[in-house]
């Protein structure tokens, strides 16, 4: 992570990273951390490409759910998936490298809601919406 002073609220997204293999293949990394928000980032390869030679659709989804999961396990609960959905908006290349950042979190008592932006540089390339049910157990 850039810039950050650690806080517990910042060292769960890192924690969750280290306990996920799968967002560790697809080569996730933690930008930017706060509580509530969280950005991450990761470069497409080409086993990720489906059969149209573009980037699969699971994988600007897999990055913002990682984002969504990071971002609300932030508030020092553990914090399940409930309900999520995307909208894809442009088709992405090997190469690409995105960014996804859950830049709204609206708790309404152990419900939270979140909008997660991918971006291809400057350009919102999907978008990603997340409603999380957050538990009574504490991350250590």
């Amino acid at each position: 992570m850039k810039n950050l002073t650690p806080t517990p609220s910042h060292l769960i997204p890192v924690k969750m990273l280290s306990l996920d293999p799968f967002s560790q293949w697809l080569g996730i990394e933690v930008i930017e951390v706060e509580k509530g928000r969280c950005k991450v980032g990761m470069t497409i390869r080409k086993e990720m490409l489906n059969s149209m030679g573009k980037a699969h659709g699971g994988i600007s989804y897999s990055l913002a759910d990682t984002a969504f999961g990071f971002s609300a396990n932030t508030h020092g609960k553990y914090a399940v998936s409930i309900e999520t959905s995307i909208n894809h908006i442009e088709a992405l290349e090997e190469g690409d490298y995105l960014t996804a950042e859950a830049v709204t979190d609206i708790a309404k008592t152990r419900v939270g809601f979140n909008i997660v932006e991918v971006k291809r540089k400057d350009q919102i390339v999907a978008l990603f919406k997340g409603v999380v049910y957050r538990t009574n157990k504490d991350w250590e």
